[in-house]
């Protein structure tokens, strides 16, 4: 069982906080904004969603 990462690029705002806290470095930053390079480490613990003051990331079972 996996997890499907989205960021909502409208809403981030690329301040990072989604990268810096991810223990398994789910996350890049491309052109400025948040995206989830390597999903299929994702553990789950919503860490990213937490920090996000945006709203801009959602984390779905699959």
């Amino acid at each position: 069982m996996g997890y499907k990462v989205t960021v909502i690029k409208e809403k981030c705002i690329g301040d990072g906080e989604c990268v810096d806290v991810c223990p398994v470095e789910v996350y890049e930053l491309q052109d400025g904004k948040a995206e989830p390079v390597n999903m299929e480490e994702c553990l789950g613990c919503e860490s990213c969603v937490e920090v996000c003051e945006q709203d801009a990331i959602t984390i779905e079972e699959e």
